[in-house]
């Protein structure tokens, strides 16, 4: 459990080194039973998710953490979802965060909890 929410801090860090917009880390555990951390993360273009997608399948790579199936394309590349069983990366512009707004049907995980190291 500790390796999976490090895992998530680190992967939220990651998309905010660069420059995923708003990452936000919303705690599942307990709610659901098929996941436990969402990640979401504003992309400013298609070019920014793809290179994000890249960072992340590159750090689930040297971590040994493995995708399950392949990353979704959602609404016309509007929305990306990289599923790793239990945790979800959510890449998204804003016009389709503003339309779905997943932290509103979820509670985010309180801020102490994600601040990234220095």
């Amino acid at each position: 459990m500790a390796d999976m929410l490090q895992e998530t801090k680190d992967i939220s860090a990651l998309l905010q080194e660069h420059n995923g917009q708003n990452v936000s880390v919303l705690d599942l555990r307990g709610i659901n039973n098929w996941t436990d951390f969402f990640i979401i993360a504003t992309v400013t273009s298609k070019t920014h998710m793809e290179g994000l997608e890249r960072y992340v399948k590159e750090f689930c790579h040297e971590k040994k953490i493995e995708m399950l199936g392949s990353s979704r394309k959602n609404t016309d590349d509007e929305w990306r979802l990289i599923d790793l069983g239990s945790i979800i990366v959510h890449l998204m512009t804003s016009a389709m965060r503003d339309f779905y707004e997943l932290e509103r049907l979820w509670r985010p995980m309180p801020a102490s909890q994600i601040e990234t190291p220095d």
